[in-house]
């Protein structure tokens, strides 16, 4: 939470059996030093590997690099207005809603609490049931409310569903969940920088030498892919923002760190079709930056630049003005 930032939640949703567990273990371990906290309503409902646990200590379960896993019963504010407390705090909260849970509902709270931002809804669907418990009458209106909630949809266990069927469900999933964005995978495995976001670092050289380096990790390589601008002039944040959420664009997470209209520095965030804008405290010199990540073959480098160039425009016009 340096420089006053808001400490960004992610929400983890989903029925039981879909692979929530599969996710947060597989998030964990790409941490790759970044702190996360894991929320869970109890211990018994989340898995996490015993090779990731480094100690236990009544509800605090403490894991490898930093991270920490909480229990936080029936109190999901009061446990998370002690996290900025540790020291070191978290990097990034995640909290794994159980299978019957509304995780919309769980994420309007986050909004109630001062110094706390919801970065995404992410709802994981397994391939094989979703559909079939979707019908079910005792079931139709939690997996629907679950998968109306998500910006990003992870279509889990992909590899055991044939192309039509897969092929079905993405259409079926268009319907129940239109602004969602849907992406396939084998025993969860997926980017964390897709689910929590690209990272950046809290003073601007390492954050240059990131983004030019390409030191940005993204596991199953061969299925996704970031382009990254470098933004000298002002921009219309805002509508910046706005035109990254055409899905003919296939922006799935994107973060940029721009300069407003005003020529102050802002921090751009997308995930799926939900776009932020927030001033940064942080003092800065250079160009800005822009991060998107998307399927392989699917990010249309032309229509994102042709976008930003859109954004520069107008913001260095209402500067004139």
């Amino acid at each position: 939470m340096a420089n006053g930032a808001a400490l960004p939640v992610t929400v983890i949703g989903g029925y039981l059996g879909a692979g929530k567990t599969t996710l947060v273990n597989q998030l964990l371990r790409q941490a790759g030093g970044r702190r996360l906290a894991v929320l869970v309503n109890d211990f018994g409902e989340l898995a996490i590997d015993a090779d990731l646990i480094e100690a236990e200590d009544g509800e605090v379960l403490s894991l490898a690099g930093g991270c920490i896993c909480c229990s936080f019963g029936s109190d999901l504010m009061a446990a998370l207005m002690k996290l900025p407390a540790r020291r070191p705090p978290p990097d990034h909260v995640l909290i794994e809603a159980s299978g019957v849970a509304l995780p919309g509902s769980v994420a309007a709270s986050i909004g109630l609490l001062a110094g706390f931002s919801l970065d995404g809804v992410i709802v994981v669907a397994d391939s094989e049931t979703v559909r079939a418990r979707a019908a079910d009458r005792y079931l139709a209106d939690t997996i629907e409310r679950q998968l109306d909630a998500a910006d990003l949809i992870v279509l889990n266990k992909s590899d055991l569903a044939d192309a039509a069927t897969l092929e079905s469900l993405r259409g079926w999933l268009a319907t129940k969940a239109p602004r969602a964005r849907v992406i396939e995978a084998a025993r969860a495995q997926v980017p964390l920088e897709l689910v929590l976001g690209v990272r950046f670092e809290r003073s601007t050289a390492p954050l240059r030498a990131q983004l030019v380096s390409g030191r940005i990790a993204l596991p199953a390589e061969a299925r996704y892919e970031r382009i990254e601008l470098r933004v000298d002039q002002l921009v219309d944040a805002g509508a910046l923002a706005a035109a990254l959420t055409d899905p003919a664009l296939g922006v799935l997470r994107a973060k940029g760190l721009l300069r407003d209209r005003e020529g102050s520095w802002v921090v751009l965030q997308l995930v799926g079709a939900r776009p932020e804008v927030s001033p940064t405290a942080a003092s800065l010199a250079g160009s800005g930056r822009l991060v998107c990540i998307g399927l392989r073959g699917r990010l249309d480098c032309a229509s994102i630049r042709a976008a930003v160039d859109r954004a520069a425009d107008a913001g260095s016009r209402l500067k004139e003005c």
